[in-house]
């Protein structure tokens, strides 16, 4: 079960990555979230919506170096 509030455990088996990237990422800004104390929690509507920018993103660049070819 995924729930609203996930923890480094969590995202890391969401997104199928190492904890300790999630780690790194989490305090490099990258991956948007909230340390509390020593721990960190993460919104999972913010991780979905970066996985989707990331998507949309990755189509539009492809579109463009299609589209000049």
């Amino acid at each position: 079960m995924v729930r609203e509030i996930m923890t480094v455990a969590e995202v890391a088996d969401y997104l199928r990555l190492n904890e300790a990237t999630v780690y790194r990422l989490a305090q490099q800004g990258k991956i948007p979230g909230v340390k509390f104390g020593r721990q960190w929690r993460f919104k999972k509507e913010a991780i979905d919506q970066l996985l989707e920018e990331g998507f949309e993103a990755d189509v539009g660049i492809r579109q463009a170096v299609l589209s000049t070819s």
